[in-house]
């Protein structure tokens, strides 16, 4: 069973995250964080520009979760715009350890096993943050994805295009490819870290934690990994069965045991 975090605000939730990943920056020699893009993240990379002042950043080694197929990587919504804005600049970042898919048009074809084998020779990935759609995906790995998946091509449902368009000028410059980490190479990572927020999510995490493991759900898939933190708010949490017995669960683990 996961680990399930219920606090009251995403500041909460992305300072408890923060603090285990300075934690991992500080006592593993090359650490290699999972990062992922969109709103869900953000309180932790936040949180992180504070907890990281000081800290020796220089060997941090990341891979983005995913990048949208013929979207121009200066476009201010390709992912590595947004790694580069929202966590390799502020955090202090060497962008050249910093990865990202490629969604050049050109290499499309071998992108998802380039970046395979790229995370492979860094040793794999330490913690992987991850966010949860409102259909259940992680990554872009949308309902019916392989739990073996590898990185790879894929086509977005248009309920992920219409999620996404807030980003753009409209749905119509949403592309309808991404090059996604595979829901197999997402549980490779050795510590999954899954996050939610608002009555949106609520549904999506409770079918992901307590539903059947099914492909229609992609997130149930973190059911299969044997270290796995789920930090949520109240409203994500809303129709958690067991809700009160992750409160109790965490309330009273012991203070050395972390995340």
């Amino acid at each position: 069973m996961a680990e399930v975090v219920i606090l009251d605000s995403r500041a909460a939730a992305g300072a408890l995250v923060a603090d285990e990943i300075v934690r991992l920056v500080d006592e593993v020699r090359n650490p290699v964080l999972g990062l992922a893009t969109g709103s869900t993240p953000l309180p932790v990379y936040e949180a992180l520009r504070e907890r990281l002042a000081g800290h020796d950043v220089s060997h941090v080694r990341g891979f983005a979760l995913d990048e949208y197929v013929g979207l121009d990587v200066t476009h201010p919504e390709s992912y590595r715009s947004v790694i580069t804005r929202e966590v390799i600049e502020p955090l202090g970042l060497d962008p050249e350890l910093i990865r990202v898919p490629n969604g050049a048009l050109e290499t499309v074809r071998h992108a998802g096993d380039d970046y395979e084998r790229e995370i492979i020779d860094a040793g794999g990935v330490d913690l992987q943050i991850l966010g949860i759609g409102t259909d259940g995906h992680i990554g872009f790995n949308e309902p019916g994805s392989s739990f073996a998946s590898t990185t790879r091509l894929k086509t977005l449902t248009e309920q992920t295009r219409a999620d996404n368009a807030r980003f753009f000028d409209s749905l119509d410059e949403v592309p309808r490819h991404c090059i996604t980490q595979g829901l197999g190479t997402i549980l490779r990572a050795r510590h999954l870290v899954l996050l939610a927020f608002g009555d949106a999510k609520a549904e999506a995490v409770a079918a992901a934690l307590e539903g059947p493991v099914s492909a229609m759900i992609p997130a149930s898939a973190v059911q299969l990994h044997p270290h796995v933190t789920v930090v949520v708010d109240e409203a994500a949490a809303s129709r958690l069965e067991l809700a009160d017995y992750y409160r109790y669960s965490y309330e009273n683990k012991p203070s050395w045991q972390g995340i």
